[in-house]
């Protein structure tokens, strides 16, 4: 199934029973760029009550309540993001208390409405899965190997990182789905010679 990661940010301000809720959400590259964006966040708010926030970027997701109750802020912010089928999105709302409670029921409300009025505008953008894929050869295979990376250079190929030793070994980023496909033409293109150290995913789109 594909996930999605935003075009670019966007925000909404809602506002219940005096408490104003400001909600953003961003599309971020890892868990470094989204605790960034956070710090500049209550930088710009430096009196604002609470900053809730989810985060879903492959494996770092994560999300804070902020001092508002347990599962009141963080997991349904984070449940808009899983039901947008997004990922590489930090989304995060911030609350200025208007001096009325609103209870845990009404503060889940409050923080699903808001991010979700945020994302209504948002534009989505397919995220691509992208792997890495070492292949070691002589060096008279090199020239061969290098070519093919020019021709799927269209279809996203890119080459990452080479070393030298006993062998040439390069190192290619491509969309996950290519993988197989490149291996075997590879393996075409040197005659079967080709060695594939490792292959590893890597997820930023």
């Amino acid at each position: 199934m594909p996930t999605y990661t935003l075009a670019h940010p966007v925000q909404a301000e809602i506002e219940i029973r005096k408490s104003r809720f400001l909600a953003l959400a961003l599309p971020v590259a890892d868990r470094d760029a989204a605790m960034a964006a956070l710090q500049a966040l209550r930088a710009e708010h430096p009196t604002a009550t609470h900053v809730c926030w989810a985060l879903l970027a492959g494996g770092a997701s994560g999300m804070s309540d902020d001092g508002e109750p347990s599962g009141t802020a963080g997991r349904p912010i984070l449940e808009v993001l899983r039901h947008h089928d997004l990922d590489g999105v930090l989304a995060a709302v911030v609350r200025y208390y208007g001096g009325v409670k609103l209870g845990a029921g009404g503060l889940v409300r409050a923080y699903t409405d808001a991010i979700a009025a945020a994302l209504k505008s948002a534009e989505r953008i397919e995220r691509i899965a992208y792997a890495t894929l070492a292949i070691s050869v002589d060096y008279a295979d090199e020239p061969r190997v290098r070519r093919w990376i020019e021709q799927a250079a269209q279809q996203g190929c890119t080459l990452a990182d080479t070393a030298y030793g006993a062998l040439a070994t390069l190192v290619l980023r491509l969309p996950a789905t290519q993988v197989d496909a490149a291996r075997d033409a590879l393996r075409d293109a040197t005659h079967g010679r080709a060695q594939f150290p490792q292959a590893q995913e890597d997820s930023d789109g």
